[in-house]
């Protein structure tokens, strides 16, 4: 038998474990040891023992080789019965399992070539909510794991997801403010370091940063909120932006945690915002423990040596591909330190389907962001998105196809007339609209070029399913600010934000574009900086008036002002459009509905131009004023209407 001694370490070392791999595995039985145990101390060591065995989890025979258990806990009364139950510990495969329950049953059991991982596969069809027990058994050894159905967080119904009557808003947890101090640097993880001087280390911004600072994006107008990646990065360097996780059921302990995760979700919800997860099925950390000690030779893509992913996720698409490209694509590796996942193998698709639908259910979240999507397996993307919606059937998933022209991108999204294969994602990123828009506004005007660019980008709208699923944007943690890339021309940063708020689709702001953010993605980190105000002892602080410069809160009050007459409009979520092909250096169009009509108009000339009543007569006819949106004046006739120099203008015409 142990003495306290050694009953002392193995307690340490099972919360050792618990800071490095986040387990919170619930306790085994431990009656039948403490029988035998009872002989051989005192009440004092009994009582004692008993407590490191219920910490310990212990078997009859000892301390229990259970490391994890993911899902730790799951959801009585989903769609889909089955529930893969991953356990993780030494040699896992060699123990025999039953389990009890009501309406539980065990369905069967899957071993790879690793003996530390068994698969076990239960039907819960009926099983209400409870605690049931498994039990493993191997030869006369016996262990109980107790494992919880919780009652659903919600009605399926309930979650909202995100349309064109959102504004939404992407910001970096690491960046945007800095809530709690404390876990800054944690000694058991692999990168300690904190250094806000440089753009590719941690800054200590957390999940409490972004809840004390909720009323700032609420007072914005902010309706949805889409965080990069909050899931632990426990790698030795570079681990603050959150695309290489190494377990995929923790929040990174230097943002929070779990809890606080699904507390800042209840919280944004309070404030009427919607919260987004940003999910990656292509690849995971070369330090997850999945890796660490692979499950399976089938779960990650093997190359003979390291094979870069091309990016190119046009080869999917192209009728004359090389067999060797489209599998650089869906197969390579993002990175040296992001292996690639096969999601071909039905155990770790299985895997990753559930922890996206634990997290919907566990933070109450609204939508996802699909990362990279084109670059996973796209049998399993489609897959996934099918078993999301029978779970939750008014979410939202949005994907990041970045590819450089619009059928490429148009071919990924549900009932496109270009996609044979049927992809079922709904939504997707806009990247041609936002390079029409940025180059539409930096290079003179032409038959193809300045503000034509725009119109030809828009022209192409029938090769979607829907153009108004589209989440349009300006700039993002993997571009240049537009700031700079307009060349800090606040005129042509006003008609980029009046493009992104007043054209179809549902409109992304990068946090901080709001208050002229500057910067080039050279490296990415210069354009991820710090939120001004967000750490203690900051300089200044521009989540509030006082702390910003003239022109910066002349800019907030711009974006504030497009966003509510957007809220208040819902001809501006959901009308209709109608454009001109841009004359003179102006591009007008148009949104309306069976309420409204609104007229937009960009001048990228020196000189102040009229909307000539005869060339837009098919807008104008029929009504007599029109309201200044931007300054509140009241034009009495619209025969009369102007956009200044290097200006935009929203009118709402009036009868």
């Amino acid at each position: 038998m142990a003495g306290p001694a050694q009953i002392q370490t193995a307690t340490q070392g099972i919360r050792q474990n618990r800071q490095l791999t986040g387990s919170h595995l619930p306790p085994l039985t431990a009656i039948h040891y403490f029988r035998r145990s009872q002989n051989h101390f005192s009440m004092p060591w009994l009582l004692l023992r008993l407590v490191a065995l219920l910490i310990l989890c212990t078997t009859a025979g000892g301390s229990t080789p259970i490391r994890k258990v993911q899902p730790a806990f799951w959801y009585a009364g989903m769609k889909q019965d089955t529930l893969q139950v991953m356990v993780y510990g030494e040699k896992m495969a060699q123990w025999k399992v039953a389990v009890s329950g009501t309406a539980v049953e065990l369905l069967h059991t899957r071993t790879t070539e690793n003996p530390n991982y068994l698969f076990v596969y239960l039907s819960l069809r009926g099983a209400p909510a409870q605690t049931c027990t498994l039990t493993f058994t191997q030869g006369k050894k016996k262990m109980h794991q107790l494992y919880e159905l919780r009652s659903r967080s919600r009605k399926p119904e309930e979650v909202q997801g995100f349309n064109a009557s959102d504004v939404m808003y992407l910001l970096f947890p690491d960046r945007f403010a800095n809530g709690d101090p404390t876990n800054d640097v944690l000694p058991s993880l692999k990168e300690k370091a904190v250094n806000r001087n440089q753009p590719a280390a941690r800054h200590g911004g957390d999940l409490q940063g972004i809840i004390n600072h909720l009323d700032y994006l609420a007072d914005l107008g902010i309706t949805c909120l889409w965080l990069n990646p909050v899931l632990i990065n426990d790698q030795p360097a570079y681990s603050y932006h959150g695309y290489a996780a190494t377990d995929l059921y923790e929040v990174d302990p230097r943002l929070g945690s779990n809890e606080l995760y699904a507390a800042l979700v209840a919280k944004a919800h309070e404030y009427g915002i919607k919260v987004i997860q940003d999910v990656i099925y292509n690849h995971i950390g070369n330090e997850h423990f999945l890796i660490r000690d692979p499950v399976s030779s089938a779960w990650v893509n093997q190359w003979e040596q390291f094979t870069r992913c091309n990016y190119r996720p046009s080869s999917l698409i192209d009728p004359y591909a090389a067999a060797a490209d489209v599998r650089r694509t869906v197969a390579g590796w993002f990175d040296t330190h992001m292996p690639d996942l096969n999601q071909t193998d039905t155990l770790l698709a299985d895997y990753l389907i559930q922890n996206t639908i634990w997290w919907i259910e566990y933070a109450r979240l609204d939508g996802l962001r699909i990362d990279t999507y084109p670059y996973p397996y796209p049998d399993f993307m489609n897959r996934l998105v099918r078993r999301v919606k029978t779970e939750y059937p008014n979410i939202s998933m949005v994907g990041e196809v970045w590819d450089q022209t619009i059928n490429h991108v148009a071919w990924f999204q549900h009932g496109s007339p270009l996609n044979r294969r049927g992809s079922e994602l709904d939504y997707l990123f806009d990247f041609n609209l936002y390079y029409a828009i940025r180059d539409g506004l930096r290079e003179p005007f032409g038959w193809t070029t300045g503000l034509t660019r725009i119109y030809y980008t828009l022209a192409q709208d029938f090769v979607y399913g829907d153009p108004y699923k589209l989440v349009t944007f300006l700039d993002n943690h993997d571009v240049s600010r537009i700031y700079s890339e307009l060349g800090g021309d606040f005129n042509k940063w006003k008609q980029a934000v009046t493009l992104l708020l007043t054209l179809r689709g549902i409109p992304c702001i990068y946090y901080g574009t709001e208050l002229l953010f500057s910067g080039f993605a050279n490296p990415d980190g210069l354009v991820r900086q710090d939120f001004p105000g967000g750490w203690p002892g900051d300089a200044v602080n521009k989540f509030a008036p006082a702390g910003r410069s003239e022109q910066e809160q002349e800019a907030f009050l711009f974006v504030r002002r497009l966003i509510e007459f957007r809220k208040n409009y819902p001809v501006m979520q959901t009308g209709k459009m109608r454009h001109f092909v841009p004359e003179n250096d102006v591009y007008v169009f148009c949104r309306y509905d069976n309420r409204d009509v609104v007229v937009v108009a960009i001048n990228t000339s020196a000189e102040t131009k009229t909307l000539d009543p005869g060339r837009y007569g098919e807008v104008l006819h029929g009504y007599r004023q029109a309201v200044d949106v931007l300054s509140g004046a009241l034009h009495a006739d619209v025969r009369n209407l102007q956009v200044g120099p290097q200006g935009c203008a929203v009118f709402l015409l009036r009868k």
